[in-house]
């Protein structure tokens, strides 16, 4: 039967996180099935040992990959494309290469399904960088992985929440070396894909502010040694150049309240936490982080795996159910 909804299919991160809890958590919300055709990526074992955790009565069904076309969707079940890759005993709230492992397995599968056009969208659960290299992944975290196994070269993260978009020049990068990265080229391209993403969100002419890298946006020449005219100018005005509404380098210390107040409708962040801060601020159960440029549309909470509170049945599945209508919004309508 053709699809109305999209398919959208939820990876688990790691396990000994929060990430099941808070999946079987958002998928007990009977909005996420009017609206989308959910599935989960990961380990049924695991699943049900974290219905415990939240005191859930849905029932949970392992599939194939080869069966994903017969799921009947439905509120009250949920079903897992069941990898099988963890003991049904692991540790829960501790770092551990396994689920380091299976985190990057759950993304794998996820990214091929997407690729065969078989799901519309992956909505990720948070995983743990500590875990995933100790289980033999080298990546920073999800955004590098999706790059990589997608072969998309011109990529960026874009963090959405109330009032407030932020896409990043650079990121999972040490303050030294992300200056270093800066270049005019980069920000026109990032600048270029928060344009296009937006377009394609709705919005007919994005306006967009992007950050200086120093304090006052170096105040002319005042901070730093001509980096904002060296390393930023250029790519804002090559995107004024092609009709792109973007105005900058501004000082970060005003632009976000700007941005919240409804002067813009992006921010272009230089580096990890000029960006990520004012986001977090905001509520890390209300922050969506997501993947643009890549071929496939990712989406995913804005928060880590909260091992300090995993097995407890407290964890906040808002960012999640937020990270889904996220990516609804962005799949392709068929």
């Amino acid at each position: 039967m053709k699809q109305t909804k999209p398919v959208v299919g939820i990876t688990m991160g790691d396990a000994a996180g929060v990430g099941p809890e808070i999946i079987l958590k958002t998928l007990a919300n009977e909005e996420i099935y009017n609206i989308s055709n959910p599935f989960v990526i990961g380990d049924s074992k695991i699943l049900e040992r974290a219905k415990s955790f939240v005191g859930s009565e849905l029932e949970i069904q392992s599939v194939t990959a080869e069966g994903l076309g017969e799921i009947e969707y439905k509120l009250g079940t949920v079903h897992c494309l069941d990898l099988n890759l963890l003991p049904a005993d692991l540790p829960v709230g501790e770092v551990s290469p396994d689920a380091g492992h299976a985190a990057f397995e759950y993304l794998r599968t996820a990214i091929e399904l997407a690729n065969e056009q078989k799901i519309d969208a992956i909505c990720t659960a948070p995983l743990n960088k500590e875990a995933l290299q100790k289980g033999g992944h080298k990546y920073p975290g999800h955004t590098e992985i999706l790059a990589d196994l997608t072969g998309t070269q011109d990529y960026s993260m874009m963090l959405s929440a109330p009032n407030l978009r932020v896409i990043h020049v650079t990121t999972h990068v040490g303050i030294i070396d992300a200056v270093k990265m800066i270049n005019p080229e980069r920000v026109y391209h990032v600048i270029k894909l928060a344009h296009d993403t937006l377009r394609k969100a709705g919005i007919e002419a994005p306006k967009i502010a992007v950050c200086g890298i120093n304090p006052h946006a170096g105040e002319n020449g005042l901070f730093g040694y001509g980096e904002e005219d060296e390393k930023v100018v250029p790519g804002v005005e090559k995107a004024q150049g092609e009709g792109i509404d973007a105005v900058g380098p501004l000082p970060a210390d005003t632009l976000f309240f700007r941005a919240v107040r409804g002067d813009f409708d992006i921010v272009v962040a230089m580096y990890h936490d000029q960006g990520h801060g004012p986001v977090k601020v905001l509520g890390l159960d209300a922050g969506v982080n997501i993947t643009v440029g890549l071929p496939i549309i990712r989406t995913s909470v804005d928060h880590g795996t909260a091992f300090d509170i995993a097995g407890k049945g407290i964890a906040d599945e808002k960012s999640l159910i937020e990270a889904m209508r996220q990516a609804v919004e962005l799949a392709p309508k068929r």
